[in-house]
């Protein structure tokens, strides 16, 4: 059974940072596109951050770039989100997502890119 777990969720004030992980199990990520999302009460689900396999191919929503660094650690299966210089509105519910053993088409953006998807994990940032 596939599975990704986030962690590393809380409550920090803003300006602050905050680590998220996304442990994968079931199967390797390493030759997979993996992405972070996050949806905010009454929102739509949106894209924050996406790296390919090798490490590169990383892009990011312009809301978060110059703040938030994505990485990942394939001997691990895990990769995480450094979020810095928290703003209030980066309040949401952080999803990581795995793209499918058949490479997808499309765009890394698109939640439709991808087949697995973490739980999910909260940040609070107050103002």
């Amino acid at each position: 059974q596939v599975r990704l777990v986030e962690s590393g969720g809380g409550l920090v004030q803003a300006g602050g940072s905050l680590r998220l992980s996304c442990a994968a199990s079931g199967r390797t990520f390493s030759r997979s596109y993996m992405g972070w999302f996050r949806q905010a009460p009454g929102k739509e689900r949106e894209f924050v951050a996406a790296i390919s396999w090798i490490g590169g191919g990383i892009v990011y929503a312009d809301s978060v770039k110059d703040r938030f660094t994505i990485s990942r650690d394939n001997a691990k299966n895990t990769v995480y989100l450094q979020m810095n210089s928290l703003k209030s509105e980066d309040t949401a519910v952080y999803y990581c997502a795995g793209e499918g053993e058949a490479h997808s088409s499309g765009s890394v953006y698109n939640p439709r890119f991808y087949d697995y998807w973490g739980q999910g994990t909260q940040v609070t940032v107050s103002s």
